[in-house]
């Protein structure tokens, strides 16, 4: 075990130091004069001095470093581990509202009832750990991808894997099945994003208009919000709010925009 020289004891230090001192005098100055032309032949310079080194009696107390070595080190040495040492950083991180927690860039998830709790995050080249309190509560396979998540169902809330369960296939099915209107809705809103699964939220929030309101009025909203041509469940859902999905004229008759009367304003003539 090397122990390191503690901090504000200059004497500590001091010791290491002496050793250096020794190796430059009795190994790099006798090879001073010489030319190596690669690490090879460096090395086979330098391992004859070093044992001559090593066997050079203490002036003061008995025997060398080699007989101290072979006395006291050697007898406390093991085996060296089976595998391979593996380089691991650990970085203290909070868990955010979303159950997943930020390592360079990339967020894993873990049990969705440590939101808002201080956890350690260990992490190698191939693997992440999070731990709480000392015990390991996930494990991942590490990716590079940044910006993007890795999560296990199991930590999940049931609500979330409830979100988890559904598709864009599935989820303009579902919209088709109550009119093609609301399937043109559910589509626009997929469409919207990035990407789809950024809109399952306000998809799955029609599902719930359905259920309130039922799917007769819902395609009827729909149907309006197109033509309006803001197909969003926030528009649909003021829609039902305010009954105009009940009223036949806002359904059967064209959209006709009435502009105030006044000095500033052209009207559609001018554009003819």
């Amino acid at each position: 075990m090397i122990i390191p020289a503690r901090p504000y004891r200059p004497k500590d230090k001091s010791r290491a130091e002496l050793t250096v001192l020794l190796v430059c005098r009795w190994i790099l100055a006798r090879l001073r004069h010489q030319r190596f032309f690669s690490l090879d032949e460096l090395n086979a310079a330098i391992r004859p001095l070093l044992v001559e080194l090593n066997e050079r009696a203490f002036q003061r107390l008995p025997g060398s470093r080699r007989s101290v070595y072979e006395s006291l080190d050697r007898p406390a040495m093991r085996a060296l581990p089976p595998n391979r040492y593996v380089y691991a950083e650990w970085k203290e991180r909070t868990v955010a509202f979303d159950y997943h927690v930020d390592v360079d860039g990339h967020y894993y998830s873990v049990p969705h009832a440590l939101v808002g709790h201080q956890v350690w995050t260990r992490f190698t080249a191939a693997t992440v750990e999070v731990f709480f309190r000392s015990q390991r509560l996930a494990t991942h396979v590490r990716s590079y991808q940044r910006g993007a998540h890795t999560t296990i169902a199991d930590h999940m809330p049931k609500s979330h894997r409830a979100h988890a369960e559904w598709s864009p296939k599935r989820l303009i099915q579902w919209g088709e099945s109550i009119g093609a209107h609301t399937g043109a809705v559910v589509e626009h809103l997929l469409r919207s994003k990035p990407h789809p699964e950024q809109g399952y939220r306000a998809c799955l929030g029609l599902l719930a208009l359905a259920r309130m309101y039922g799917e007769g009025r819902l395609e009827a909203a729909s149907a309006l919000a197109l033509r309006l041509g803001s197909p969003t469940r926030k528009s649909v859902k003021s829609i039902l709010e305010s009954g105009r999905d009940r009223s036949s004229s806002s359904a059967a008759e064209p959209l006709t925009l009435e502009l105030p009367l006044h000095g500033n304003v052209r009207g559609p003539e001018y554009y003819h």
